[in-house]
Formats: structure tokens, sequence, C-alpha cells
């Protein structure tokens, strides 16, 4: 190994630790080692480096420009309402939690199969949540397998995921050939999604949440944490906890009492209530809501209640939230959002301790308490997917539905039909999207995911600088001396180590850090790359053992309740099934003979 490749290493493993440990964003990450590797090139005078310049030029991946501009599709899809429109005519009212998941499931697979996962499951949350009290079926069993069939959706074509259409770029830029057409994925995709619906039909009453045959919809609902303060002057000054009606009250329990710095749990129902004194209870959400309206109790300064005509929104912190890693109070929630929050729920988790203190982390509901411009102006933003607002008034759809969904059924059919490459395709849809009016400029410039583009554009600076520092080839050679020369064994080492990553690390670094050694493998081998690419395609997106694996997983965290527990139960035997699947079926498709 050469030295250039060994400091490669060095700073890949710094790189991977960084990324596992969160000492700051995966964008901010990669572009430092992106830009370190290329300042040692640059200074050392190596070769066997790339210089900053070259490392500039390997970000110019039509793949990339390729994401760009579907973010701006989705925008128009998402603005119109179109995709849940139809969804909603085709899920209907099931009466049984495998119909409910079954009629679920489909239309999740279709649509994810031509839209980006996260603004598909994020459409979805507000579906899952209306359709598990309407047909009182647990949302646990449901939000899960929602997220994993947006996954399983995004494997089947070649603009499912940004995952496929940055790696397709790759290989289009290296072999000059004109890539994957839009359905090749599906021979592979189709299967393995079926496989896994299956699978999950069958595992979900069995891992996740009640297993009894009659689901009680209300001992499924969220755990909130909530503040109240005693009012003083009040009514309840003086009584005691049972006097004051805050002992037997209906879903929600009183947990602890906070006065003058000290915590008094489990609280006596002999307890006396103080002026001051601040109350932490856990409950559900329409206990909490009846709760915020008692007399006698008000909301603590970190949770005031914005306006008098205010609503009850809940909604999950998403990872690009700027509030995450600050307390509710120290991220002066209620002046950048002109909204309180009430009540905080961390998946399975019991929240102590006062509620301005909690630490915002992403997948937290949040239950908030705003005006009614909250959700026309937040209902789209980065920071949270709401998944509903409770006191039910939610945007109208727009008429130009129909012509966004026009607009994408254009650009699927000039990419796969041949009569533009999918970038200009999706240039075309996305200015289409403007013009109709379907989103706006700005919110066309709001969806784009800048964070994610320029981690993307820094993992093509690092792939770049495993080849020609020859680190690609080192660990090929490693591959296949465990491999021998088989190159089953070493398509299936190839996804294993994808899968792995994305189980630490994001899916798209993961993809392209891999895939230097995914060729590197193939050639080595003499064999046909094909098979290889669409390993790293479906190994970076079948992240499904835990909830960091994939951004979607992490949506529906906080909403279903999940323990880190669920998701190894529901998630390793899926990991598995894909990987038979895709390492059974890609050279039988792809034969390995080029």
């Amino acid at each position: 190994m050469t030295w250039e490749a060994a400091v490669t290493l060095g700073v890949l493993t710094v790189l991977l630790v960084a990324l596992m440990r969160e000492w700051s964003g995966p964008d901010v990450l990669l572009a430092a080692a992106a830009v370190g590797l290329a300042a040692i090139g640059e200074f050392a005078g190596s070769s066997r480096l790339p210089t900053i310049a070259e490392t500039v030029a390997a970000m110019g991946n039509p793949g990339l420009a390729t994401v760009g501009v579907l973010f701006v599709v989705v925008a128009g899809l998402t603005h119109t309402r179109a995709m849940q429109r139809v969804a909603g005519g085709l899920i209907g009212a099931p009466r049984t939690p495998r119909a409910a998941q079954l009629r679920l499931l489909t239309p999740v697979v279709g649509l994810s199969a031509f839209l980006n996962n996260t603004p598909v499951v994020a459409m979805f949350l507000p579906v899952v949540d209306e359709l598990s009290k309407r047909s009182r079926i647990a949302a646990s069993q449901l939000y899960m397998p929602m997220a994993f069939a947006a996954t399983f959706g995004g494997i089947c074509t070649l603009i499912g995921t940004s995952t496929n259409v940055v790696v397709n770029g790759l290989w289009m830029k290296e072999t000059g050939g004109p890539g994957l057409a839009m359905f090749d994925l599906a021979w592979v995709g189709v299967p393995g999604a079926a496989v896994g619906l299956v699978l999950m039909t069958w595992l979900a009453p069995r891992v996740l949440a009640d297993r009894k045959p009659a689901i009680d919809a209300d001992s499924e609902r969220r755990q909130y944490f909530l503040d109240l303060v005693v009012t003083p002057g009040g009514r309840l000054v003086g009584k005691t906890v049972e006097q004051a009606g805050l002992r037997r009250l209906a879903q929600l329990f009183l947990v602890e009492v906070q006065r003058e710095g000290e915590v008094v749990g489990p609280v006596s129902s002999r307890f006396r209530l103080e002026a001051g004194d601040l109350l932490g209870f856990v409950g559900d959400v329409d206990a909490v809501r009846e709760l915020t309206g008692t007399a006698g109790l008000t909301a603590p300064p970190y949770s005031a209640h914005p306006t008098p005509r205010s609503r009850l929104i809940e909604a999950v912190v998403s990872p690009r939230c700027p509030l995450v890693g600050a307390t509710i109070r120290d991220g002066q929630f209620r002046a950048r959002y002109d909204a309180a929050v009430v009540a905080v729920a961390r998946g399975a988790e019991r929240l102590s301790g006062r509620l301005g203190d909690i630490v915002l982390g992403p997948g937290d509901t949040l239950l908030l308490e705003g005006g009614e411009d909250f959700v026309p102006r937040f209902g789209q933003s980065h920071d949270f997917y709401l998944v509903s607002g409770i006191d039910g008034s939610d945007t109208p759809a727009t008429s130009r539905a129909p012509v966004a969904i026009g607009i994408l059924l254009a650009m699927v059919a000039a990419a796969t039909l041949g009569w533009c490459d999918l970038l200009t395709a999706g240039a075309l849809a996305a200015a289409a999207m403007v013009v109709t009016g379907c989103c706006t400029v700005a919110q066309a410039r709001a969806s784009v995911e800048w964070p994610l583009l320029v981690a993307i554009a820094a993992s093509l600076g690092i792939g770049l600088a495993m080849q020609t520092s020859g680190l690609a080839d080192a660990l090929a050679g490693g591959v296949i001396g465990i491999a021998g020369d088989s190159p089953w064994l070493a398509l299936a080492a190839v996804y294993v180590v994808t899968m792995v990553l994305t189980e630490l690390v994001t899916n798209n670094a993961a993809a392209v850090l891999v895939y230097p050694l995914a060729m590197s493998t193939a050639r080595s081998l003499n064999v046909s790359e094909i098979p290889f690419v669409v390993a790293v395609m479906v190994g970076a997106s079948a992240g499904f053992a835990t909830p960091f694996g994939y951004q979607t997983n992490l949506m529906v965290y906080g909403p279903g309740g999940y323990k880190f527990a669920d998701y190894l139960r529901m998630g390793v035997p899926l990991d598995l099934a894909f990987a038979v699947v895709t390492v059974g079926l890609a050279p039988v498709i792809f034969p390995f003979s080029p």
C-alpha cells in the first residue's frame, strides 16, 4: 500500500468515526475530508492524490445535478397535494391491521418509485395518523411499515432515490456509456419489494407494539410530557392533589412536582399545592388538550400560548431543524416559529424534568399550539414533518394537482422512451412546475436540500481520492483474497460492506465511498460491473435495522413510539431478505460475463 493510500485510509477512518459520533453535520464532515485530501495532494505534489482543481472537477457529476432538479419536481407535487389525492382514494377505510397495511403500503411503494422517499413519507405521516384513528389500528403497526415501504419503492427505479441517480452518474461518467435505464433496477427491486412487503406484513403484528388481535387505539396513543404551573391566586392553591382533581385523570398522570428547585415524585394524593409549583404530567394528546384548559393551571413562560385563536399540531423534528441540540427554552421556539411547545414525546422513552430544559433531537414529536397560519407557513418547512393538525384544518388541495401529476408522467415517459436523458427530462419538468404555478420560485428554491447536495459532492471528491491513491485497488485485493475467484462471494461482500456502512453513516456517503471498491473488484475479476453497480445502489438503500440507517426511519421513530429494538426486530430480517434477493438475482438478470 502506498503512503497516499495509507493517508486516504486514515482520513476515511477518522471520517467514519466522526459521522457515527455526529461531531458535525454529514455535509461539513465530508467536505472537510475531501478538502483535506485535496490539500495534502496539492502541497505534497503527489500525482496519486487529487489536487483541489481535480476534486472540484470530480463533483461535476450529472447525477448530482439530476438530484437537484428532482427536488423541484417533488416540490410541485407536494405543494399541490397531488399525491395525497391519489393516496386518499386508494387507502379507503380498511377494518383489519393487515388490510390497512396492504392498502397503505401499496401506494407508498408506487409513489416512492418515482419520488424521493423523504417527501413521500412526510406526505403520508398525517395520512397514517388519520388512518390509525379512523380504523382503530395501532399507529405503531403502520408508521414503520410505511417508512420501509417507501424504501422498497425507491429501489425499483433509477429515480427512486438520490443514491441511485448519483451512482448511475458516477458509472456513466467513468465509462462514457448510457448507464442504467429507468426500469433496469425493477428486475431486482420489484422482487425485493414483493418479498419485503410479505415479510413485513407477517412480522409487524408479531414484533411491533401491541400483538393482541383487537387493538384498543387509545392504549397506543403517543405519551407526551407536559409542564403546567399552579397559578398564583388561582383556585388550586392550597388544595391537595386529590382535592384539585389531579389524581384520577383520564389518560394522564401527574409524575412529579418541582418546587424551588426540588423535585417531588412520585406525588402523593395528599400533597398540597402551592402557587408557582411546576407540575409535570404524562399523557396522550386528547388528555393534554383537556388539561391545558383547566382553571388554576397555566403554561410556563417558555411554553406560553401564542394567540387566543390557536390550534394543536403534532410535528416531528427534522434532522435539519436548527434547534436540534438546543433546549426548548434556549432555542427561543416561540419567537422563531410563533408557536408554543405544549408537550414532547420521544419514541417510547418517558421524559422527565422541566419541559424547557429538554434538548431537542431528530425524531422528537412535538405537540405545538400555534396560530391558524402555522400550517401554511411551516407545513412544507425542512424543520418539521407535520403529523397532524389535531383541530383538523388542513391546507386545502389546489386545482394544480392534475397538472403536477401530468408533468411527472411526462418526465418519466421522456426518460424511459429515450427522448432525452434523465437530467434534461428532470430540468424541463422542474421548469414546468414553476411556470405552471405548481410551486413558486421561492418554494422551488427552498425545496432543494443543499446540505445533501454538498454531502454528495464531497463524497465524489473522496471517491476520486480512493481511486487515484490506490486504496480502492488495495481494498478490492482484500475482498478478492476473501472471496477467492468467486464473483458471487465478491458481490456479496460488496453488498454487505455497503449495507453496514449505510446503517452507520448516510446512505449517499456509503454508496459513493464503496463505489470505487466495487468497480476495482469487478475489474480485477474481469466480470461485468453492472451487478456490482446494482449491489451498491440497493445496499445503500436497504438500511432497516436502526432508526438512523435512513432518514425516513427516523421520521417515524417518534410518531410510532418505537424503541431501538423494534428496528432490530423488523429491520434485520428485511436486511437479510434484500441481501439474498439482490445477490441472488443481480447476476442472473445482468450476467457476470461482460
